[in-house]
C-alpha cells in the first residue's frame, strides 16, 4: 500500500487530497495509517492478513476481524477534513484538533512571544525569565538543553513549542512521544518574522502576530544606522572566548544594527584567542550579557591581555532573542551605536 502521506495511494486508489485555507494544510484518505498518524481512530479494527506464502496469497481481511463500515470511514474523514495540519521551520507536520490550552514551551525568546501574543501556557524552562509573572508562577521543565520528560508529561501539554538550536535534538524526538512539537529554526529577521506568524497562526491569534509582525517591521525601517558599519566583535563566552559566525541569528541582527562582523566568515560558535582578537583589530568587542554574564572585571582582562580596542558590555537578549523582545532592539542599537561613537578615541 502506497504512503498517503508521501502521495501514494491506498489499495483503493484513493490518492491524498489537500484542503488549504488560512494558511493551515489538512488531508482526507481511506488508509487506516493516515488516520493513525492523526490520532483519529476508525470504530471497529481494520487489518489485513495474508493466508500464507505457500498458498493463495491475495490480501483479504483476516477473519473474525470485521472491516470498518463506509459511514464510520466517512465520520473518521470528516473529522480529519476539519483537523488543521501545521508544518514548523524544520518541515515537521504536526495535527491540532484545536488552539492549544496546555502548551508547553521550551525556548525563552519564545515564552515571552507566547505572552505578548495572549497563549495560554502551562510549563516553562528556568531560564524562560520574561515575563516575570509566568517565570515566578509557571511549573519549569528543566534547562533548553536539560529538560525533564517526565515534568512535561505531568503537565499534559496538548503542544510544544522548541527551536532547532536551543534544543538538543534527541530530547525533542522524546517529547514527541508525550504531545506535538512545533520547532522554529531562525536564521535572521525575515525568519524570526515568518516564526511569530506561525506561531499565531499555531495557537488562533493571527491578527495578534500580524499586528506585532508589523510593528517590528516599521521599527526596523525606521531604525538609524551609522554612515560607515563599525567593524566588530561580538564575544558570547570566556575560557575560552568564543564568537558568533556568519551564519547565526546574532550575525544578522548585528548586521541590522549597522555593524560588521569581523568573524562573519567562521560559522556557528567558533573559539578565538587575544592573539585573533588583536589581528582582527575591530573598531570595538562587544561583551554579551548572556550566555556568559560579562561585567567590568572582563573589559579589564582584556586590556592585561593586550587587546586594545575597546570593549563594550551589551545585552544579549536585545541581540539574540527573535520574539517579541524584537520590538525593543532597533532603539537599542540606535543608543549603543551613537554611546560607541562619543566614547572611542
Amino acid at each position: 500500500m502506497g504512503d498517503p502521506q508521501m502521495g501514494g495511494t491506498s489499495s483503493a486508489g484513493c490518492k491524498r487530497t489537500f484542503h488549504k485555507r488560512a494558511g493551515q494544510e489538512s488531508y482526507c484518505s481511506s488508509s487506516h495509517a493516515a488516520l493513525g498518524r492523526t490520532g483519529v481512530k476508525l470504530q471497529k479494527p481494520f487489518f489485513f492478513a495474508i493466508k500464507d506464502l505457500g498458498g493463495d496469497d491475495r490480501i483479504k481481511p483476516a477473519k473474525k476481524i470485521p472491516c470498518p463500515t463506509i459511514d464510520s470511514i466517512n465520520r473518521s474523514l470528516e473529522v480529519l477534513l476539519h483537523m488543521p495540519l501545521f508544518t514548523d521551520q524544520c518541515g515537521f507536520t504536526i495535527s491540532l484538533p484545536h488552539a492549544p490550552k496546555r502548551i508547553v514551551s521550551i525556548v525563552p525568546s519564545q515564552t515571552e512571544l507566547l505572552y505578548t501574543l495572549g497563549a495560554e501556557v502551562t510549563g516553562i524552562t528556568r531560564f524562560c525569565v520574561h515575563p516575570n509573572t509566568w517565570f515566578q508562577t509557571k511549573p519549569r521543565v528543566g534547562g533548553t538543553k536539560q529538560l525533564h520528560p517526565d515534568r512535561i508529561r505531568e503537565l499534559q501539554p496538548d503542544l510544544v513549542i522548541a527551536n532547532r538550536e536551543e534544543n538538543l535534538r534527541e530530547q525533542v524526538e522524546a517529547i514527541r512521544n508525550i504531545a506535538p512539537v512545533w520547532t522554529s529554526d531562525v536564521h535572521n529577521l525575515p525568519t524570526a518574522l515568518e516564526m511569530i506568524r506561525q506561531v499565531g497562526l499555531l495557537i488562533n491569534k493571527p491578527s495578534a502576530a500580524a499586528t506585532l509582525i508589523n510593528s517590528i517591521t516599521i521599527r526596523f525601517s525606521e531604525m538609524k544606522r551609522p554612515s560607515k558599519p563599525l567593524r566588530v566583535a561580538y564575544l558570547i563566552w570566556r575560557e575560552p572566548y568564543m564568537t558568533v559566525g556568519g551564519d547565526t541569528f546574532i550575525h544578522a541582527l548585528l548586521q541590522e544594527a549597522g555593524m560588521e562582523n569581523v568573524f562573519g566568515n567562521k560559522t556557528r560558535y567558533p573559539t578565538v584567542t587575544t592573539d585573533e582578537l588583536r589581528q582582527a583589530n575591530p573598531d570595538c568587542i562587544l561583551l554579551s550579557s548572556e550566555p556568559y554574564p560579562f561585567s567590568e572585571k572582563h573589559i579589564q582582562a582584556l586590556r592585561d591581555a593586550g587587546v586594545n580596542s575597546p570593549a563594550y558590555l551589551v545585552d544579549g537578549e536585545l541581540f539574540s532573542w527573535y520574539g517579541s523582545r524584537l520590538l525593543h532592539s532597533p532603539a537599542y542599537f540606535e543608543s549603543l551605536n551613537e554611546k560607541i561613537r562619543t566614547t572611542q578615541p
